[in-house]
């Protein structure tokens, strides 16, 4: 029996209906499929450039140190398809595991899944770099017959600094996790990750660079303890309707608005969307004429105002082509709804908050590197919880260039390594898929 009395109808990034009602429960991170293999791919999955690693044998760059006298001439790329089958055999553990290793762009990079029981038999993520680092070292010593006095040096264009430095800077392997010392607390792995990433991932398809977001967010706010009890609720309708288009809410607001509208012309389809719904109603009439609006649901009335602030950025950032405008546009919708409803606006006034800080962090006198480098970790953005990172992704993917750390720049391997895996291509149909599946179940 379903756990919320919630239902919703999901709609993909072209307003095309998926399924309708949808139990809340099945687009939850305990029970979809698609999110489960999203986050499950998030921790196995490697990114390795064999490129890289040659080339930094062969010119004694290992590390971002140059190492005079060490460098070995080593046919890593020609020799791909025998390092793959020895990494295979390194990492596989039965038959039939859940393991791969896929060859790519001629042999200059691979992509590597370690299977779900060395991850299951594990206490930590860093499980999945850890197992690929490891296989590929041994592999490339093995193929190459390197000896022992030379072996360091494999090792160091493998694994990079570390463990001089704990983020292996300098590796030629690339995981969409960072490691857990850069994490700003107890299970904020998943909000660990740049929304360059997630528009490198999700090929800057904006909808679906939100969905992939919220799917992030909300699955971190589960890990953290925040979705528990009577909070669990609020997070899933946030993922629902602004992460996942349900009641196509959000298509609907950026198409009305897509030709003429502004901020504020979204404010109002939201507005009254929200009193169609009876989600809101009006309240007291001041003597100035002012009338508050009043709510009997603020978990709803907040998934509406955080599908109204993507709409916004959609419509905003779109029409600029310009991330930079990322912080403002979350700050003064969020201002505007506000003095419209008397109602808190996106994530109960921590957006609002946030948007502050990304502004003088992102672009103002302190300067920073965009709104694209930003991501729920950072002690700018961390606050507003859920709703205000996918607006950032979604923002970021609209972006023409103006960035001086554009996506290209920054996440370019994501997109040629994961880009066309499924659920991080079109999280909004692999998600409404699973939903369909559970809702036919009698979830």
């Amino acid at each position: 029996m379903a756990k919320y009395k919630d239902k919703v109808d999901l709609y993909d990034d072209r307003g095309k209906l998926i399924e309708k009602d949808v139990p809340l429960d099945a687009i939850s991170p305990l029970n979809n499929a698609a999110i489960k293999r999203t986050i499950s791919l998030t921790k196995r999955t490697i990114a390795v450039n064999l490129e890289g690693i040659e080339k930094g044998l062969k010119t004694g760059q290992v590390g971002n140190l140059h190492v005079p006298g060490r460098d070995m001439d080593l046919a890593v790329v020609a020799n791909a398809d025998k390092l793959k089958k020895r990494i295979m055999d390194a990492i596989k553990v039965s038959k039939n595991d859940d393991s791969s290793v896929e060859i790519m762009a001629d042999g200059k990079r691979m992509v590597v899944t370690v299977p779900s029981v060395r991850l299951d038999a594990g206490c930590e993520y860093t499980n999945g770099f850890t197992c690929v680092a490891a296989a590929v070292t041994e592999a490339i010593i093995d193929q190459f017959d390197v000896n022992m006095f030379e072996a360091s040096m494999v090792k160091a264009a493998v694994w990079g600094r570390y463990p001089q430095s704990c983020n292996m800077l300098g590796s030629n392997l690339k995981s969409i996790l960072d490691i857990p010392q850069l994490n700003e607390g107890t299970g904020y792995a998943l909000r660990n990750i740049m929304s360059n990433h997630i528009v490198m991932l999700t090929g800057r398809n904006a909808m679906n660079a939100a969905a992939l977001s919220s799917i992030y967010e909300t699955t971190a706010a589960f890990e953290m303890g925040d979705a528990i009890g009577n909070f669990e609720r609020q997070h899933l309708l946030s993922l629902a309707i602004q992460g996942l288009n349900a009641n196509n809410l959000v298509y609907s607001w950026i198409k009305e608005n897509g030709k003429t509208g502004t901020v504020g012309t979204v404010v109002q389809s939201m507005v009254g969307a929200a009193l169609d719904d009876k989600v809101i109603k009006k309240g007291k009439k001041f003597p100035s004429g002012f009338v508050e609006y009043v709510t009997n649901d603020f978990p709803l009335w907040n998934a509406y105002v955080s599908a109204g602030l993507l709409a916004a950025i959609c419509i905003n950032i779109g029409a600029a082509r310009a991330a930079q405008g990322i912080p403002s546009t979350v700050l003064y919708y969020n201002d505007l709804v506000e003095h419209e409803t008397s109602l808190p606006g996106t994530d109960y006034g921590r957006a609002m908050g946030t948007s502050v800080g990304m502004s003088f962090f992102s672009h103002s006198i302190y300067g920073g590197g965009g709104p694209g480098l930003f991501h729920g970790n950072h002690v700018v953005t961390r606050h507003a919880k859920g709703t205000v990172n996918p607006v950032i992704a979604a923002g970021c993917a609209l972006d023409a260039g103006t960035q001086y750390f554009s996506a290209e720049n920054t996440s370019l391997l994501l997109k040629e390594v994961f880009g066309e895996i499924d659920v991080f291509k079109n999280p909004l149909k692999m998600v409404g898929k699973e939903a369909k599946k559970l809702k036919e179940q009698g979830a």
